[in-house]
Order: structure tokens, then C-alpha cells, then sequence
């Protein structure tokens, strides 16, 4: 594989417990549709064309994966992750195939996004490779308040120029992997990659994706996620 081609690697970190989704389940593995959210997800990357596989960050001690045959046959890979995300992320950039190199461009996706657009995706790799890296993301268009410790609000914040981040994010494996391991060394803690190659120097692109690529993290998330999955499929069978 050469860095002109159009297959890339995806990795995808799963080895937390979603502490705000609530229940005995970690959300990644709560059902929709009688399919785990993961699985959801897993699937959805598998069936773009330009995803040539997938490496998944798990916890050591997970018990309830359950090895999957992607669609097309795609490989899919385990690696142990991490107590934070970017220490997840490190081991699934580690753990990709050796036909993998630094130069590399690759895609994080979380487990909780089961509903990204396969145009999201291309949109994304389109701009982010002449860019150097980008991520998907969506300007705010809600009206912003700063609150203080007890709730009330203290002012009202300018929503111009500032994006809700989302997956997936795209970056050299080389450089993306440095940052977060630097990151990782400082006690910084970063909460998305875009984060990590920010505090490295970089300035990755902003890629408008679709309001509907929502992260799953309560309850109420899950529903929504059932709805726009089955609405996907109502009009994949139509």
C-alpha cells in the first residue's frame, strides 16, 4: 500500500465504560435494534470502500466482545487500549499492519458514532489530505452561555468561528501517533486527536459532517441513534 492509494485504516477506540451513559453495560455494547452499538458502528465503517480494516482498543479485562466478520470480509484487529482515549489510540496506531507506515494517513472513529455518512467520510479524506489532516466537525448554531458553579449564567459567549468536534479524525499515522505519546508523557490530557496535534503545532481542517453523526452518551442518545439507523436503513431498502 502507498501513500497515493485510496484504502486506509481505521481505528477505533472502545475501552471505556461511558460512565454518563449509566447501567452495568458499557454503552458501547448496549443494544440498538438488537445489534451492540459497536457492532453498529464497526459495520458501517467496514462497508465504506476507502476502509481497508479496522483495529479496535479494548479493555484487557473486556469480557463481552464477541469477534465480527466485517462486510466484505475486511480485517478486523483487537489491541488492548488504555485508561484515557489517547492511550487507547496510541496502542491502535501501534497496532496496525506493518504495510502501514508513518506516512500513512489514518481515521479514528469512535465506538459511540454508529451513525456516520459514508459521504462524510469521503468529504473528509478528500479535504484532509491536502490539508494534512482534518477532522469532522459542525459549526455551532445554538446560542452559547457560560454558566457559573451553581448553574446560573454568567454571560453569553459568541458562537462565531467555534465547531462541536466529531469523528472521524484524520492524520498521519507517524505524526499523530508522536503527538499523542508526547501528550501522553506531559500529563496532558487531550480529549480528541485533533487536541494532541494541536498542542504538536499543527492546525488540522475543520470538515463540515452531518448533524445526524451523533456520539451516543445517554440513554436518550441511544433512541435517537435506533431512529437514524433504521430511517438509514428504510432508505437503503427503498
Amino acid at each position: 500500500m502507498t501513500d497515493t492509494e485510496s484504502d486506509y485504516w481505521c481505528v477505533v477506540p472502545a475501552a471505556g465504560r461511558g460512565s454518563r451513559f449509566g447501567g452495568d453495560v458499557p454503552k458501547q455494547y448496549a443494544l440498538v435494534a438488537g445489534k451492540p452499538l459497536i457492532q453498529w458502528t464497526l459495520e458501517a465503517l467496514a462497508l465504506h470502500p476507502r476502509i481497508a480494516g479496522i483495529v479496535v482498543a479494548l479493555a484487557a479485562t473486556d469480557s463481552r466482545w464477541v469477534d465480527l466478520e466485517l462486510p466484505g470480509g475486511k480485517p478486523l484487529l483487537r489491541v488492548d487500549g488504555g485508561g484515557e482515549r489517547a492511550d487507547s489510540v496510541a496502542a491502535g496506531l501501534r497496532g496496525l499492519p506493518e504495510c502501514v507506515t508513518d506516512q500513512h494517513f489514518v481515521l479514528v472513529h469512535d465506538a459511540a458514532r454508529p451513525c456516520v455518512l459514508a459521504s462524510d467520510i469521503d468529504k473528509l479524506i478528500d479535504h484532509g489530505r491536502p490539508a494534512g489532516g482534518a477532522l469532522l466537525a459542525a459549526p455551532m448554531r445554538d446560542t452559547l452561555k457560560r454558566a457559573d458553579a451553581h448553574g446560573r449564567i454568567m454571560m453569553t459567549e459568541p458562537r462565531d468561528g467555534r465547531w462541536r468536534a466529531m469523528t472521524p479524525q484524520f492524520f498521519r499515522r507517524g505524526e499523530l501517533l508522536s503527538a499523542l505519546e508526547a501528550a501522553l508523557v506531559a500529563g496532558d490530557a487531550v480529549s480528541d486527536e485533533a487536541m494532541a496535534m494541536e498542542r504538536a503545532g499543527f492546525s488540522p481542517l475543520l470538515v463540515e459532517g452531518s448533524e445526524d453523526n451523533i456520539k451516543v452518551t445517554t440513554p436518550a442518545d441511544l433512541a435517537l441513534a435506533g431512529y437514524l439507523l433504521g430511517r438509514e436503513q428504510s432508505i437503503g431498502n427503498g
